[in-house]
């Protein structure tokens, strides 16, 4: 016999034996691996079913009640938009009865920003806090308006915080608004240097935004306060 003939004999052997092996343990540990299994299919089975027969059919309820408190916040009743009207749920029972769901989320947003122009700022912070999203602009708005409510607070270190934050989120959009906001609270608290390096960022990185238009004035006022 050949030496390759005999190494080739050997590999098979072996393998042979590797699946001995295996067909034994799966044979003397047979009823803990069905059990394995079986939870693992449970589980999979459970999450489809709570998709489909739960989580889907509460979006849908969810999507469906918001749409007035929606309606009210647009023609700006916002009382009538957290608590509803009697008939139509509002954002605050939304977010009790759908917290979980997309609507849900999207109504401690709305009830924040409610609260906020209703004067109840602590209010506004609490639900703004607890609002997630994936889209960087509507992220940015949650936490300039945060910025906001704490600036009505007093609060400047804080408001110049998630004004920053705000602007994190890149865009020709709410970058610049947040850093002029950011800006103007530094000159409230008479420090005009971080003002100015705010004002400047502005001019050299979004000259075409809207506080860019006139965005000198305000680097010349600062350069005046640091003489």
């Amino acid at each position: 016999m050949s030496k390759k003939k005999e190494n080739t004999e050997e590999k098979i052997e072996a393998v042979e034996q590797a699946l001995t092996k295996t067909e034994r343990f799966f044979e003397e540990n047979q009823k803990p691996i069905m059990i394995i299994v079986g939870a693992i299919i449970l589980v999979v089975l459970l999450i489809l079913g709570y998709q489909k027969f739960i989580s889907a059919p509460r979006e849908t309820k969810a999507q469906n009640e918001i749409f007035m408190a929606q309606n009210y916040f647009e023609q700006d009743s916002l009382y009538k938009a957290l608590n509803g009207d009697g008939q139509y749920a509002g954002f605050l029972e939304i977010i009790e009865k759908y917290g979980s769901t997309k609507s849900g989320n999207l109504a401690k947003y709305y009830a924040g920003i409610c609260y906020l122009k209703m004067g109840e700022f602590e209010n506004a912070i609490k639900y703004l806090e607890k609002f997630d999203s994936d889209d960087p602009l509507t992220t940015s708005m949650a936490l300039g308006a945060i910025g906001d409510a704490y600036l009505e607070l007093g609060k400047n270190d804080k408001a110049i915080k998630y004004y920053k934050k705000a602007a994190d989120n890149e865009n020709e959009f709410t970058t610049p608004a947040f850093l002029f906001k950011a800006a103007m609270t530094y000159e409230l608290d008479n420090d005009f240097k971080h003002a100015l390096e705010l004002y400047e960022k502005i001019r050299a990185e979004y000259p075409r935004s809207y506080e860019g238009r006139d965005i000198d004035r305000f680097i010349a006022k600062a350069k005046g306060m640091l003489k």
